[in-house]
């Protein structure tokens, strides 16, 4: 099982008619700094029926985890019952807190932190297991779970999706594809209504908006594993290398690409991209693998980043990165379980801002 493969039973999702979020609270660009770091610890037998493998992705989220703890705090989400062989992996200065989970991917089903500058919010994108493809019992009431812990306001955005699905800047613009929020699996809504209410979500003005790739994966094709805002007007995109005219895998990326760099932004500036390739000799040959240097995660004085094992290609990912994001340390790690799930390091991650 990988998160590019569709499960059946797949069934549509009518979203909620929920209030407005406020609009003096707003998202973040990830780059600012961070109270902590939320992780999931995965444990489903009916997601890893392979034990091995299970531990594998186990490791891989301690890895990930113990790599962040040294920047700043790691809380990891684990039902009570898992606390002692997730404390055996961890290291000691990550918090362990009593919330049940399925999966990993704290990105979709942790809390989306939205603050005024004095006070916090969740804002909750309703996670349903990616158009109910998989079991999402404990993973659905993660934002809910963390926001009663922490005292905080749970506000509907009114909207069925993921936060990998979206990607903001942090500064009134986001950019999406098609495919994982107009969906019938998530929302039988117009884009423009399904757009008013992200905008309001994330306390930002401006939508951009790309096809994607329906019904291929079991994220629709989220933004985060191929294009990522690195400053308001700019982006960095992966683009696979002599693309097969054949495969959509690798002519997509082009798609959205092209559409982005034909885009002014508020500032009425065309979008600037600056592109890094896709690996040619990367350890795991499968056709599913995910990897995407798109998918890093940006904490308090570092980027922590994926390497795959081609030696010229991590390198220049590496430097691209330290490039666009000066003053911090990129940290590459080799979390190959995550790309034959079809994640990344950023999928496994979600920011808490930091109140001023």
């Amino acid at each position: 099982m990988t998160r590019r493969s569709i499960l059946a039973g797949a069934s549509a999702f009518l979203v909620p008619q929920s209030a407005k979020a406020d609009s003096r609270f707003s998202v973040p660009p990830e780059d600012a700094r961070h109270e902590r770091t939320f992780m999931q610890w995965p444990v489903s037998r009916k997601v890893y029926r392979d034990k091995v493998f299970l531990r594998m992705t186990q490791r891989c989220i301690a890895k990930i985890a113990n790599t962040i703890s040294d920047f700043e705090p790691v809380v990891m989400l684990v039902d009570k019952a898992h606390h002692p062989a997730a404390r055996r992996l961890l290291s000691e200065i990550v918090d362990l807190w009593d919330i049940p989970t399925e999966d990993l991917w704290c990105r979709d089903a942790g809390p989306l932190f939205a603050t005024n500058g004095h006070e916090l919010a969740v804002h909750n994108l309703n996670f349903n297991g990616w158009g109910r493809k998989q079991v999402h019992r404990a993973d659905g009431r993660i934002a809910e779970r963390v926001a009663e812990r922490l005292g905080l306001r749970l506000v509907d955005s009114g909207v069925v999706g993921e936060a990998g699905g979206v990607e903001s800047d942090g500064h009134g613009t986001l950019m999406a594809h098609e495919s994982s929020w107009v969906n019938p699996n998530r929302n039988r809504l117009s884009r423009d209504v399904i757009e008013t209410r992200l905008l309001a979500a994330f306390g930002a003005q401006e939508m951009l908006w790309a096809p994607g790739i329906w019904g291929e994966d079991i994220t629709d094709y989220h933004i985060d594993s191929l294009a990522r805002f690195v400053a308001p007007g700019h982006v960095l995109i992966q683009l696979p290398n002599n693309p097969d005219p054949s495969d959509i895998w690798q002519t997509v990326p082009y798609e959205t690409h092209d559409i982005l760099a034909a885009t002014r932004g508020v500032n009425g500036n065309l979008v600037k991209l600056t592109v890094i390739p896709d690996p040619l000799k990367r350890r795991v040959k499968s056709p599913d693998f995910v990897a995407s240097y798109a998918n890093y995660y940006v904490c308090n004085g570092a980027v922590i980043a994926a390497q795959f094992g081609d030696a010229r290609a991590d390198r220049f990912a590496a430097d691209t990165l330290a490039d666009l994001h000066p003053g911090r340390s990129v940290v590459t790690l080799n979390v190959d379980p995550l790309g034959e799930l079809g994640g990344g390091i950023h999928c496994a991650t979600q920011q808490q801002p930091k109140l001023a």
